[in-house]
């Protein structure tokens, strides 16, 4: 019952926006400790390798499927090679109305817009793996997430000599 309250409650936000405009009015915000972590681009777009990371619920079919039922979310992420057919993508959250994006995953994770843009020598290179994240996460998650998920992740970016990361929210 908790997903199908969750879709509905999503579809309902869809449709009145002012509804969801006081719900966030209502929500406080997530202090961030210390200062936002941030590294100026140094190369030319046509010279860098692109990542993904979504917070858009985007994992693969076959994957564990992320943790709707947790009321904090889920902070753990899962690898999406970038030579995966679009076909093989699925959305795995229920806090937005993904309907458009169950139809074209470009929606919110542009894959094939990034492989025209490389193969136009817009950008150097694509990531071989990008990651997707659950948007939804709160409590004790914010806590794992902040410390383990997105550092493993941007380690693992470092690691395959990513230049720039472009974030795609749900």
């Amino acid at each position: 019952m908790g997903r199908l309250k969750n879709r509905i409650l999503a579809k309902l936000l869809t449709r009145f926006p002012k509804l969801l405009d006081r719900i966030v009015a209502a929500t406080p915000a997530t202090a961030v400790k210390g200062t936002v972590p941030w590294t100026p681009v140094k190369k030319r777009l046509k010279d860098s390798t692109v990542a993904l990371v979504t917070t858009a619920g985007v994992q693969l079919k076959g994957q564990p499927l992320f943790d709707m039922m947790d009321k904090d979310g889920d902070p753990t992420w899962r690898g999406l090679p970038s030579d995966t057919p679009k076909e093989a993508y699925t959305i795995t959250h229920d806090y937005y109305d993904h309907t458009d994006a169950d139809k074209d995953i470009n929606i919110v994770f542009p894959i094939d817009r990034l492989r025209e843009m490389r193969d136009a020598g817009l950008i150097g290179g694509l990531a071989r793996t990008n990651y997707g994240f659950m948007g939804h996460i709160d409590g004790a998650h914010m806590e794992t997430l902040v410390k383990k998920t997105a550092p493993e992740v941007a380690r693992r970016l470092r690691r395959e000599g990513v230049d720039v990361a472009l974030l795609t929210p749900g």
